[in-house]
């Protein structure tokens, strides 16, 4: 048995209470929380137990990224709106991408990740074998969502036979840490047959589903153009919302009943408010979901649509947008922040009684981020002006972290990953990214107009 008692000046233990322990203590033992509370009364108790202590810090559980691509094309795909940029850039390398590159993208963005605090992701990508493998051995927890496209055009992703010898080879795998999804691009991207498929691959194996939806305007009225009815209620009628874990990124254009409809089937949404603001989709009714009682997390969405993974900066924004689009300086305040980048992207994603808070029986995800520097300062940590929840979701970034536990394993410490080179995935990355934008700018120069665009 391997036991360690964490503590810090502070504890944010996200559970039911937003509790908070003062000079706070985390007893972990092997994978799993075995014991919260403070530090002085959890050291009295277990005397003989090694003490990592870390001082003017918080800790709290690990951050929950609702939505990621692993990629390598940072700022290599900008100034279009979605499905231009979808036609022009994304859906030309998905077409010239090799397995070895989307590998190389999931050990760059799994130790991003860890580095900067996140625990969990929920990954859509491609040939997803490789990023198994990063998962495994840097400790990362991920939910591996294949790329799948099998209406006629898009049938160059990958498809569901590929999907479902993912799922039957590797979920479950690592203790638990991975897990495999269905995933589907989009429902323009498949047709019914596949979706029927898919439906039934997701009740066999006991597995969710994830896929985009609403994101932007073109697409709403191409869902009137094809179905006669909005995207969320084609879903509906597919039987996508009758899954048992069903998870949709973006929702940002939603109608009431689009609304009621996600509360009522129980579908989490993945907020990603860098994404949709980069490339011009919207801003999403955050308030309003979360008032209805959805389960909402916190996405980065892909590296290219963002340029980075750091869920502290997208909680900022996330708290930020949410204020601009309601013209009300309390909307989507600190602790509901704090919540959907952990127990509610928990919630959403069928995962929150396993992690997303810190309580005794939760496996120890768990972060520590410094609170020494100037911009968690003042660090007030009672009474009226309480502010740590403040400075983490306005204040703290990703690189203020300088712990990251995944199922009592240290992943990353000090900048540095446990069990991963960080210096070779980026140069891995650079050498995949060059040859991945050679090939996709030879396909551009005999295909002009782009990719097949379903608006």
């Amino acid at each position: 048995m391997n036991e360690v008692l964490l503590t810090a000046d502070a504890v944010l233990t996200m559970d039911v209470a937003n509790t908070v322990f003062i000079d706070g203590a985390v007893l972990v033992r092997d994978d799993k929380i075995a014991e919260v509370g403070r530090a002085a009364e959890l050291s009295a108790r277990y005397p003989a137990v090694r003490r990592k202590d870390f001082g003017k810090a918080v800790l709290l559980p690990g951050l929950i990224n609702t939505h990621m691509h692993s990629g390598i094309l940072r700022g290599t795909a900008e100034g279009l709106p979605l499905w231009d940029w979808l036609r022009l850039f994304i859906d030309p390398m998905h077409r010239v991408l090799r397995s070895e590159e989307a590998e190389a993208s999931s050990w760059l963005c799994y130790g991003e990740s860890l580095l900067a605090g996140t625990t969990t992701a929920v990954d859509m990508w491609r040939f997803m074998y490789g990023s198994a493998k990063a998962a495994e051995q840097l400790g990362f927890r991920v939910v591996m969502v294949p790329y799948v496209g099998e209406e006629v055009g898009f049938d160059y992703f990958d498809n569901l036979d590929d999907n479902e010898k993912l799922i039957q080879e590797w979920h479950g795998k690592a203790n638990g840490r991975i897990n495999v999804w269905v995933g589907l691009e989009h429902q323009f991207y498949v047709d019914e047959a596949a979706c029927k498929r898919a439906i039934d691959m997701c009740k066999r194996y006991g597995v969710g589903l994830h896929t985009h939806s609403n994101e932007s305007r073109d697409e709403v009225k191409e869902a009137y153009k094809r179905y006669g009815i909005s995207p969320i209620k084609a879903l509906k009628n597919k039987g996508i919302l009758d899954i048992e874990n069903v998870l949709l990124a973006h929702c940002v254009w939603l109608e009431d009943e689009e609304i009621a409809l996600l509360r009522d089937n129980g579908i989490g949404v993945a907020h990603n408010p860098t994404s949709n603001m980069k490339i011009a989709s919207g801003s999403a009714p955050v308030v309003d979901m979360i008032k209805a009682g959805i389960a909402v997390g916190i996405g980065s969405d892909g590296e290219k649509e963002n340029n980075n993974l750091d869920i502290f900066e997208e909680m900022k924004i996330a708290s930020i947008l949410a204020k601009l689009r309601g013209m009300d300086a309390a909307a989507y305040g600190a602790w509901d922040v704090l919540r959907s980048a952990t127990i509610e992207g928990a919630r959403a994603i069928g995962m929150a009684d396993k992690i997303g808070s810190l309580e005794a029986g939760k496996q120890a995800d768990i972060v520590a981020v410094r609170a020494d520097g100037p911009h968690m300062t003042p660090f007030i940590e009672e009474g009226p002006f309480f502010n740590l929840h403040h400075n983490i979701v306005h204040a703290v970034q990703g690189g203020d972290v300088v712990m990251t536990m995944v199922d009592g394993f240290i992943a990353a410490e000090n900048g540095v990953l446990t069990a991963g080179d960080m210096k070779k995935f980026i140069a891995d990355a650079e050498k995949a990214c060059a040859d991945v934008i050679e090939r996709r700018t030879e396909w551009l120069k005999e295909n002009e107009q782009g990719a097949l665009s379903p608006v």
